[in-house]
């Protein structure tokens, strides 16, 4: 009885205790309720701190598992889920993985970096970025407590040399602006959608992937105008794009031949080109010391250094966030018609030699 009322409770089954166990158990209830503490909820209450204290012996890898469950499908690349799991199979696994995340401590930590932080920095530092990002997840959890000790401001940084010291930055190879007359008369006669691709990507300051999924339904020909959705944008926002004369003309020769929704289609219609179209395509011209990204370099260093357009259209012309935020703020507008201004100024750029404007705008259809 407890609050005058009764209360029924098992004490176990006769095949896993025997009658004097049974009857020391019953015993130690009816103490605890001479107590005035009910034994059933003592029982409850002791599972659950057993189950609690279970759970906070977790391994860092479960943990890993369950935070890889949670966010990758969030993860706008699907190849981000491959990389997480590859660098901590290869680099944190073997030194970490099976040990309680509670016990994971900076000198544990170090241990994972030291041997790649000088030789591996970039990857280095993405691993520590990751193991930061686990166990803050298991401290939410309520798995660990206290300081993480993957933090870099204010704790690592304090024990490892800064990344920037150590490696240098490598930016993606760009061909001198100077120099682009003469690529895009190459691209006229170099065969395949590649080529046209290509021209397309340079016209229109655009990264790779975004031109090589490019569909017919985002081009407003009317409009002059191509809209890349959100999800196949780095910043995660929507970007419309001006489309100069030479663009155009490009759209329209590939409409002819066109086969599927892409515009670039590859080999197959219905599959894009290859990631690697752009970079086969330069090395079949010798370019092998510029890369297809690199031309967005040679866009930003053209627009700073020969024109007079304000940094914030360059910018949105690229796609970039405005880091300072309160910048950022006054320009809301994505500066359409400012932008048209500066893509057919670059179209301009890209026909011109020695100051004259050239017509290259010729196409070998039977090479499509």
């Amino acid at each position: 009885m407890m609050n005058r009322k009764v209360r029924d409770m098992g004490l176990g089954s006769l095949r896993d205790f025997s009658l004097s166990e049974v009857r020391d158990k019953a015993r130690e209830c009816r103490q605890l309720v001479h107590d005035g503490i009910d034994p059933i909820e003592q029982r409850k209450s002791a599972r659950s701190a057993r189950m609690a204290e279970n759970r906070k012996s977790q391994s860092f890898e479960d943990c890993a598992n369950d935070y890889l469950k949670t966010h990758s499908s969030a993860w706008k690349n699907p190849k981000h889920r491959q990389q997480w799991e590859n660098t901590l199979s290869t680099y944190v696994y073997p030194i970490i993985g099976k040990l309680s995340v509670k016990d994971i401590n900076t000198h544990l930590v170090k241990k994972v970096l030291d041997p790649i932080w000088t030789t591996k920095t970039e990857t280095a530092t993405r691993v520590r970025g990751r193991i930061e990002r686990i166990l803050d997840w298991a401290t939410v959890q309520e798995l660990r407590q206290g300081e993480n000790p993957a933090r870099w401001k204010g704790h690592l940084d304090h024990l490892l040399p800064a990344p920037t010291k150590l490696k240098r930055v490598q930016h993606h190879k760009a061909l001198p602006y100077q120099d682009m007359y003469d690529l895009m008369l190459e691209l006229t006669t170099a065969d395949g959608t590649s080529a046209l691709g290509l021209r397309f990507l340079i016209l229109t300051a655009a990264r790779s992937g975004e031109v090589r999924l490019a569909t017919w339904n985002e081009i407003d020909l009317e409009k002059k105008t191509w809209t890349i959705p959100a999800e196949r944008m780095k910043a995660g926002k929507e970007h419309i794009v001006p489309l100069c004369s030479q663009a155009i003309d490009i759209l329209k020769t590939m409409e002819k031949y066109r086969e599927s929704d892409l515009i670039f289609s590859g080999t197959k219609k219905d599959r894009p080109l290859s990631d690697m179209a752009f970079t086969q395509l330069l090395r079949r011209l010798d370019k092998t010391d510029i890369t297809a990204h690199g031309f967005r370099s040679s866009f930003r260093d053209w627009a700073g250094e020969t024109t007079a357009f304000p940094r914030e259209v360059i910018e949105a012309a690229l796609a970039h966030q405005l880091k300072d935020k309160t910048e950022a703020a006054y320009f809301r507008s994505n500066l359409l018609e400012k932008r048209r201004k500066l893509m057919d100024a670059w179209d301009k750029h890209c026909r011109t030699i020695s100051g004259k404007a050239m017509n290259i705008i010729k196409f070998d259809t039977a090479k499509l």
